[in-house]
């Protein structure tokens, strides 16, 4: 089985983040979001992955993951040139596949269930299609399944008026019918090629669509309210591990976990945490912050109020004003 990842998405709604990087590199917990994709398909022994990327995009993606060597995969790249859907970007990968099954992931999600299940359904064989599947609080906001006698009868992409509240997470195992499935389906009304159309028509033909419903942590990072959620989450999943790079210098900090603290960052007379991950070659000094993320080379200082739910770009530089007290005012 191989694994296909979609990246080519302009994550224009975590602008100005995005602007000079895809928005598959930015970090949750200091790893980039398709590293943690990447991840997840090695743990299930997936050593061959594709790569959808927009050809923009290449020189960021290709320049921190190359072949894949570091990761102990091989990597494929492979062009979408226009953003015309999840099933389109399927369709770009079908060459890639030549015939066999795959396990597709989308790039910009933040996933802690075990795929095995969808995995081993595929392998099992009489399965086309098996779908990971969460509750969600606002299903309009969802491409949205149907159960009934604890089979998937239909899925529907954002729907008004919503027949269940389980969500599509963005993990799918697919047999090579999907691309059929591609192939008969129209654009919808948002003009694009949905992957939940495409689900339906397997289902309309009598394939058969397995689910697996999670209640483990599944966050598309699509807002800067997601992101910053998504970080809180993950830095408590990997609380018991040592976050803190063994390159950082702390001098008279109090750190509260879980945070993480990347390579060569310094920080002095602060106070860190929780849920704080502050990114490689940082400078803090005397400040307070609480649930945010730092990214790289940012240099904070002398911050007369703690920083709560905030995001830092790179190399930005913040800083305070100390007050004499004992300086009276002209």
């Amino acid at each position: 089985m191989k694994g296909l990842i979609l990246c080519a998405g302009k994550g224009s709604r975590l602008y100005p983040f995005t602007y000079s990087q895809p928005k598959t590199l930015i970090p949750v917990a200091n790893t980039p979001l398709l590293q943690l994709s990447i991840v997840k398909l090695v743990e299930i022994g997936i050593d061959q992955v594709g790569i959808v990327i927009h050809p923009s995009q290449e020189a960021s993606i290709r320049g921190q993951f190359g072949e894949g060597e570091a990761l102990g995969i091989s990597i494929s790249y492979i062009y979408q040139h226009e953003a015309k859907g999840i099933a389109h970007a399927v369709k770009q990968a079908e060459a890639f596949m030549s015939d066999e099954a795959f396990l597709l992931l989308l790039g910009d999600n933040v996933i802690s269930a075990p795929l095995s299940v969808l995995k081993k359904d595929i392998e099992l064989g009489g399965v086309q299609a098996s779908l990971l599947l969460a509750e969600v609080a606002v299903p309009q906001d969802y491409g949205i399944a149907e159960i009934r006698d604890s089979r998937i009868v239909g899925l529907e992409e954002k729907p008004t008026n919503p027949k269940s509240n389980l969500a599509v997470m963005g993990a799918y195992a697919f047999t090579k019918e999907i691309f059929a499935a591609v192939s008969e389906i129209t654009p919808s009304k948002r003009g694009e090629l949905e992957i939940t159309d495409a689900i339906q028509w397997l289902i309309e033909q009598r394939h058969d669509v397995a689910y697996h419903v999670t209640d483990q942590l599944s966050i598309d990072v699509g807002t800067m309210e997601r992101w910053l959620q998504a970080n809180q989450k993950l830095l408590d999943a990997v609380a018991s591990n040592n976050r803190v790079h063994n390159s950082a210098r702390l001098e008279r900090c109090t750190i509260v976990e879980p945070v993480s603290i990347g390579k060569d960052c310094v920080l002095k007379d602060c106070r860190i945490g929780p849920y704080v991950s502050v990114g490689a070659g940082s400078l803090l000094e005397n400040c307070h912050i609480e649930e945010c993320i730092i990214l790289d080379g940012v240099h904070v200082k002398d911050l007369p109020f703690p920083l709560k739910n905030v995001i830092i770009g790179d190399h930005s530089i913040v800083a305070g004003v100390l007050i004499d007290e004992e300086v009276k005012e002209p």
